[in-house]
């Protein structure tokens, strides 16, 4: 119990105390969660309590109260009244950027209680759930229940359950909308139509009312995950797509305690703490989602390049995330989309491969040598880093059986791949 103690006392003197200030962008919240008159138990050295919790908002209707146990401070920190206070959140961003996720984690939930919950979509984010449950606070989780999610998903999310003895809340689209969608253009509509209008149904509205009975949320979001439309992502912020508990522009924040950490340093995390995870990691899938929209990829693929991969780069957001769009235009090399730059491989001792010498290739014609090719965009920042080290191969190479050779695959004589 001591060990415990002493952690909580750490992490509640290392996160800093709310600031107060601003007149644009302030938003009251609640800067503690109070357990009074509640009954705190210990079960085997983790605190544990039958706390009340509001359920997400459906629909707009008031929310209703359910009994839930989740894992609570413990008995020995008292734990803080409910004190109100206006924030300045472009400030607290600031003060919050080189902070730990489990420092903004825990400044997240002491701020607004039982009004913020995790958004959980069963991926590698099982992390904000390991770094809530270390803070010692009770904490939501909710997921949005598409109906098209992958088995070992919903395996996860019972795994997650029983670890943590909470219970998701489940979002599910409306049996209308669904029904409508499917009736009047099948099953599969998004390979043909584009994602949005299916992501739009089975995800955004029932994320909109599961925020409208919260007054702020929090995600998996990285700056890496999509360098074209997450690069930005601060680690607090109003929320400026979505309407929270109070309505109206302003009314809900957003937290994203993974912002500044790359996907290796959260997977290192999970590994340290032996935290649960999807069962289709260890099959190649790095971004998850629908199960008809996400595939594996391949070693140096962008893990955005495995959804919805038969669109353009610029459109692999579902909606979720509508906020971050500042730099849809700018250029996304390390999504594969096509911008101008100096071509490659244009040693003298590497041949230049067009469409019909790989076709010929692929057919096993003109065999006589072996032949080493490099499939390459000259915009690509992994081509460029091999360019220098490729020329100095393929003159090393000269004069012998082996044919070094490059294609350019963002000519219109190129092979398609």
């Amino acid at each position: 119990m001591a060990q415990i103690a002493s952690m909580e006392a750490v992490v509640a003197a290392r996160v800093p105390s709310a600031a107060v200030a601003s007149t644009s962008a302030r938003h009251t919240v609640v800067a503690g969660a109070s357990l009074k008159g509640q009954n705190v138990h210990n079960l085997g050295g983790l605190s544990s309590a039958g706390v009340s919790a509001r359920s997400l908002s459906l629909g707009g209707k008031k929310a209703k109260l359910e009994q839930r146990r989740v894992p609570a401070v413990s008995a020995t920190i008292a734990a803080r009244e409910v004190v109100q206070s206006s924030v300045d959140i472009p400030k607290l961003a600031e003060e919050l950027d080189s902070a730990s996720p489990l420092e903004i984690m825990d400044k997240a939930l002491s701020m607004f209680g039982d009004d913020i919950a995790i958004a959980f979509s069963g991926a590698e984010d099982v992390a904000l759930i390991e770094y809530a449950h270390l803070t010692g606070r009770p904490f939501r989780v909710f997921s949005l229940e598409t109906g098209r999610l992958n088995p070992e998903t919903y395996r996860l999310f019972d795994e997650v359950e029983k670890r943590y003895n909470i219970r998701i809340q489940y979002m599910f689209p409306d049996a209308t909308e669904v029904e409508e969608l499917v009736r009047t253009k099948g099953l599969f509509s998004f390979y043909e139509d584009g994602h949005q209008e299916c992501c739009r149904v089975r995800k955004v509205r029932p994320l909109r009312r599961a925020l409208k009975g919260l007054k702020a949320w929090i995600t998996g979001q990285r700056k890496d995950q999509s360098p074209g439309t997450r690069a930005s992502v601060p680690v607090v912020q109003v929320d400026p797509a979505f309407e929270g508990l109070d309505g109206g522009p302003g009314s809900l924040v957003k937290w994203n305690p993974l912002s500044n950490v790359s996907g290796t340093a959260v997977w290192s995390f999970l590994r340290t703490m032996d935290v649960p995870v999807n069962a289709l990691h260890s099959q190649g899938y790095v971004s998850i989602g629908c199960e008809p929209c996400t595939r594996a990829v391949l070693p140096g693929q962008h893990e955005r390049e495995g959804r919805w991969w038969w669109e353009d780069a610029k459109a692999k957001e579902c909606g979720l995330h509508k906020g971050n769009i500042d730099s849809l235009t700018e250029p996304q090399s390390a999504l594969g989309e096509k911008v101008e730059a100096a071509d490659l491989f244009t040693g003298e001792n590497v041949k230049t491969f067009a469409r019909g010498d790989m076709e010929a290739l692929a057919k096993g014609e003109n065999r006589e040598k072996s032949s080493i090719v490099v499939l390459y965009a000259p915009w690509c920042s992994f081509s460029q880093a091999m360019n220098d080290s490729y020329n100095t191969f393929a003159d090393k190479l000269a004069g012998s059986k082996v044919v070094v050779s490059g294609n350019n695959i963002t000519t219109k004589y190129c092979i398609s791949i």
